[in-house]
């Protein structure tokens, strides 16, 4: 197989999986749920190329002190119910530090208190996304139904897994895991928990999403809202 080029934009990226996805269209109570807010663009392509509603899962990354962006987890909102996961080799990786005296951080003196710290944080965000990009929206059912979870690359996984495990709790007939791009162990971590996952870039040799992409600008809440046909 010949080397990928970088995706355009989430726009490309969200055709391209589309076509991947290909063998579920006409799939008997189709959606596609988007992870905002990078996820979402990706999926409202998909969802088109596929003749499926989208929706949307409202998730936050839980960072560390002094390393916000660094996913040492994750929650996800689905139908009232917080869903939690750790990235049990980041916070390892943080405890170390911890004992060895090189982390600068002010915070709290454990990992785990550290963790819970922060994901009392990113709640009040995931509550906000889920009010803000599910107005007047039935709350999320997928009982029954085969649901395409789009991200728009996967690093760690810590998002994917907290929607994955948030949805299976509703008994969805077929839960796939659906991304462009993965460069680090979140596409391990889909396939122990969904039926399918796609993913077309496996792209061994990147550190970060973004260097799949030639513009990874950020996804703003009203981008999403305007995708979902909110005012």
């Amino acid at each position: 197989m010949a080397p990928f080029s970088r995706y355009r934009n989430r726009q490309d990226a969200g055709v391209q999986l589309g076509v991947a996805l290909a063998p579920y269209l006409g799939a008997p109570n189709l959606v596609v749920l988007g992870l905002p807010r990078g996820g979402v663009p990706v999926a409202a392509e998909v969802a088109k190329l596929l003749h499926a509603p989208l929706d949307v899962v409202a998730v936050q990354k839980v960072g560390l002190p002094g390393q916000p962006e660094l996913a040492a987890g994750a929650l996800a909102w689905v139908a009232g119910t917080v869903t939690t996961v750790q990235n049990e080799a980041v916070l390892a990786d943080w405890q170390s530090s911890l004992h060895s005296g090189t982390s600068s951080s002010d915070g709290p003196g454990s990992a785990e208190q550290a963790f819970e710290a922060a994901a009392a944080i990113a709640q009040l965000e995931l509550i906000r996304r889920d009010k803000l990009y599910r107005m007047r929206r039935d709350p999320l059912n997928v009982s029954g139904r085969t649901v395409v979870l789009v991200d728009d690359g996967l690093a760690t996984g810590a998002s994917m897994r907290a929607a994955l495990l948030g949805l299976r709790g509703q008994n969805p007939a077929r839960l796939v895991a659906a991304a462009p791009v993965s460069c680090g162990p979140g596409a391990e971590t889909a396939v122990a928990l969904a039926d399918d996952v796609v993913i077309p870039w496996q792209a061994v040799g990147l550190t970060a999403v973004g260097q799949a992409y030639e513009t990874f600008d950020q996804t703003t809440d009203a981008e999403i809202r305007h995708l979902l046909g909110l005012p």
